[in-house]
């Protein structure tokens, strides 16, 4: 039987991937999530004992993860998997219920670290990943995990995977009427946690660049609103000139990420523009009494979604990324804000408020197949996956302490998960895939 009949999961839109003997179709509908197995590594040098072990937990942790697999435990193991390059038993990984099988082996030298894996079709009794490995340093392990699980995934899905990632967001202490915020770095999955700045001044929403080497981010410094560019690698940052009397919040790169679009607000009135990042000259994109704000380009870097109180209540617009007329894409009950653009191009992520609630959502780029993906007493600030299939955002509980923390959910609604940081956290910004 063609692993297409019992594994595929629900997604909005139709599309295939083929793999050899693999084959999954990515389609509506209810389907039970893949049955996989992934024992320990096996070491092949000794000081990669613990290391191997190490990295099959990252590579599981991954793959559970997505709501896509399912693990099946070693305890239920009936094959002893020992030998890397030894013939492996199809019937005892069928006997388990396996469907997929992914097998390693891991050498160390010193500081270097070599991941030899294989994927199999369990059903099929194939082989559709020979000839894979990774290198890097042990203190880079657990990226090197995230890189099998990414080919893992590919090579079950067809798609792009989203394990090689980070995430920048603003890490937050203290009670809420004298909260502390800091922006962090960390991988995808909350481990590695670096600091890029301290807690002397309010920032808010960091957002990545096209290749994640840098950061735009709001920061209260001055005292009022004032955007600033940080360099990942080195932390140095500079502040993108406004004319005084203004304050600038809500920056985005453009695809190019040579231009900042972000919005304005002076003598009462918020509009939207963009700026030339190397010559610091702007550009005002809208013009109307209205608050406008929250801008997103779309991956072509043609079209620019946005926010807008314009029609009497906060709705989304697009409009070309150059201006002009915006048309409206939001007409369901309630408020909406916060639009980002799929890096897929084909959904809008958004958060809504209405009857009470919040609620992150997805629509169409033409305002249709609305979808609320959660609820909650505050939800806010989706940010996309790299491959356009999970989206991440700040969930606050209810009560005085109002604490913040980051949560995730696919896009089919059915796998919410909390991510796991060290402090409070909100809004958070994904990167792409790490090159």
């Amino acid at each position: 039987m063609c692993l297409a009949l019992v594994c595929a999961f629900v997604a909005a839109s139709g599309a295939q991937a083929q793999q050899g003997p693999l084959q999954i179709t990515i389609e509506e509908g209810i389907i039970k999530p893949l049955p996989f197995a992934v024992p320990d590594f096996q070491a092949e040098t000794g000081e990669a004992g613990q290391l191997a072990g190490d990295l099959s937990r990252v590579i599981a942790a991954d793959l559970q993860g997505t709501g896509v697999f399912r693990e099946i435990p070693s305890s239920a193991f009936i094959a002893n998997y020992s030998d890397f390059n030894a013939p492996v038993s199809f019937p005892d990984w069928k006997a388990v219920n396996a469907q997929a099988l992914v097998t390693g082996a891991v050498s160390v030298n010193g500081t270097s670290v070599n991941v030899k894996f294989r994927v199999y079709d369990v059903v099929s009794g194939t082989n559709i990943g020979e000839g894979l490995q990774f290198s890097g340093t042990t203190d880079g392990w657990r990226r090197m995990a995230h890189k099998v699980a990414d080919e893992v995934y590919s090579r079950i899905t067809g798609e792009g995977g989203y394990f090689d990632s980070r995430v920048v967001y603003v890490s937050e202490t203290g009670p809420k009427d004298k909260r502390q915020k800091r922006l962090a770095i960390m991988d995808y999955d909350g481990a590695n946690v670096r600091f890029l700045t301290d807690s002397s001044a309010i920032v808010l929403a960091p957002r990545f660049s096209p290749n994640g080497d840098r950061v735009l981010y709001t920061s209260y410094e001055s005292g009022f609103p004032r955007i600033y560019v940080l360099d990942v690698g080195s932390v140095q940052r500079r502040v993108l000139e406004s004319a005084e009397g203004t304050m600038s919040f809500a920056p985005r790169f453009s695809p190019s990420g040579n231009t900042v679009v972000y919005s304005l607000s002076q003598g009462g009135n918020t509009d939207i523009y963009t700026m030339d990042i190397g010559s610091g000259q702007s550009v005002r994109l809208t013009n109307t009494p209205a608050i406008e704000t929250a801008p997103s380009y779309s991956p072509d870097g043609t079209q620019i979604v946005f926010e807008s109180d314009r029609s009497g209540s906060p709705q989304l617009y697009i409009m070309s990324a150059g201006g002009g007329e915006a048309r409206r894409i939001s007409f369901g009950d309630g408020r909406y804000g916060t639009p980002v653009w799929s890096p897929r191009g084909d959904l809008i992520a958004f958060t809504k408020q209405t009857s009470g609630r919040f609620h992150i959502g997805v629509m169409r780029t033409d305002g249709s197949e609305e979808r609320l993906l959660t609820a909650s007493f505050l939800d806010e600030g989706p940010t996309w996956s790299p491959n356009g299939r999970v989206i991440m955002f700040t969930r606050e509980t209810q009560g005085e302490g109002g604490a913040s923390s980051l949560y995730s959910v696919d896009i089919t609604g059915r796998v919410l998960r909390q991510v796991d940081t060290p402090e409070g956290g909100s809004d958070p910004s994904w990167s792409p895939l790490q090159q």
